[in-house]
């Protein structure tokens, strides 16, 4: 077999590996189609974030599970993460919001 075949066969074998690792079920999850799922609830709630100029989308973490959606980090008032748990909770798959936010003193 040549070099240059082997090589390329190699390589994509190396990237299908790595690629189809990411979409492992995590977490207790029962399906990929329920990470999956998690997984756009996070990225809707986060686009949301920078979409809003009350929320500071970089001081805020969301995490999904089931539909739960999870919210830490810091925000500056309780105006912004009553903000930030209110647009969560308006996002398309957000079965229930946990609030984990601390206000920056």
């Amino acid at each position: 077999m040549n070099i240059t075949i082997r090589n390329t066969l190699a390589a994509s074998i190396a990237a299908i590996a790595l690629l189809t690792a990411g979409c492992a079920v995590t977490r207790g999850q029962e399906s990929v189609g329920a990470y999956v799922d998690d997984t756009a609830v996070t990225t809707s709630v986060k686009a949301r974030f920078v979409d809003n100029k009350e929320v500071d989308a970089s001081s805020i973490r969301v995490e999904t599970l089931n539909g739960t959606v999870m919210l830490s980090g810091f925000a500056k008032s309780l105006t912004e993460k009553a903000t930030a748990e209110s647009i969560a909770r308006n996002v398309k798959g957000v079965k229930s919001v946990k609030n984990e936010i601390s206000i920056r003193p």
